[in-house]
């Protein structure tokens, strides 16, 4: 016990080098002659001295055996966490960081972390944030109806959960799914009718599609303009003083304005676009100005 006292004061002055020394002294001690420490008041070692080898590991010197060993221990004793920590916090802690530990920073090696997050889904099924990254595996890896079916899962295990629908619009968008992606936005604003920002980003998604993508048709540019305003009117409604929607406002106004025909409407479209941005402008200095003041 007093091995992992001295080990956690030096874990939170950050000497990882000391507590990785002492974590190794307290399971020696607390082992005995069994295989492993089953002290619950001890347990919590392994978890800690994994995070401590995992401190030690810098991803610019891979390759290095010392470096590289720092990450494979940090792994065994993470794993070990998992196996025999009874506190249900440290072991779903193990479980998170043993996964980034097989992530793209480090080991990147996602078949060995997909047991692990499935794993995590048995024992916290209503957790958006398992299937999501399970979900991120798939989709690297090229397989996206699987990686759809994670997300649509997270999404039927947490309805009223507006980030699963985030998520979803967002892989949507990556596949290049116009209206999935869209879908799912509307669906988060249901979710939060008092959210200027789930307006606003469906907004976003409508100028995008109406400005940016060139092989959006006249007719359908005039239909995403009008949907984008609607959406934009409802976060200013919400936030009359909201830049980036402000900024949008006026972004949308001149998208409208290059659709128009009529000379006299057109102008009449830019001189409100003038206006929205003159608001928003006008707002950031007042947003610096009282920041500067603190």
């Amino acid at each position: 016990m007093m091995a992992f006292k001295d080990g956690n004061q030096l874990y939170q002055q950050q000497d990882y080098k000391g507590a990785s020394a002492k974590y190794e002294e307290t399971l020696a001690s607390c082992k005995g002659t069994e295989g492993d420490c089953k002290d619950p008041k001890l347990t919590y070692a392994y978890f800690f001295l994994g995070n401590s080898y995992d401190n030690q590991f810098r991803p610019a010197r891979r390759g290095e055996a010392t470096n590289d060993s720092m990450l494979t221990k940090a792994i065994e004793n993470y794993k070990k966490s998992t196996e025999v920590e009874q506190d249900p916090k440290i072991k779903k802690l193990a479980m998170e960081y043993l996964v980034a530990a097989y992530g793209p920073d480090k080991l990147n090696d996602p078949s060995q972390a997909e047991p692990i997050l499935r794993r995590m889904i048995e024992l916290e099924p209503n957790e958006p944030s398992n299937y999501t990254y399970l979900s991120r595996i798939y989709e690297e890896n090229g397989d996206y109806d699987q990686a759809e079916q994670l997300l649509v899962k997270a999404r039927e295990m947490k309805p009223n959960d507006a980030g699963v629908y985030v998520t979803l619009a967002a892989f949507y968008n990556r596949q290049g799914e116009f209206d999935k992606t869209m879908e799912a936005l509307h669906a988060r604003a249901e979710k939060e009718p008092n959210n200027p920002e789930a307006f606003y980003t469906i907004a976003t998604y409508y100028w995008e599609k109406a400005y940016r993508d060139f092989t959006t048709s006249q007719a359908d540019k005039i239909k995403f303009v009008q949907a984008g305003n609607e959406a934009i009117d409802k976060a200013l409604k919400l936030k009359a003083d909201y830049p980036e929607a402000l900024t949008y406002k006026n972004l949308l106004l001149r998208v409208q304005a290059n659709l128009e025909k009529d000379p006299a409407k057109q102008q009449s479209l830019l001189k409100e676009a003038d206006q929205y941005r003159d608001r928003a402008v006008e707002i950031q200095k007042k947003q610096r100005s009282a920041g500067a003041g603190e």
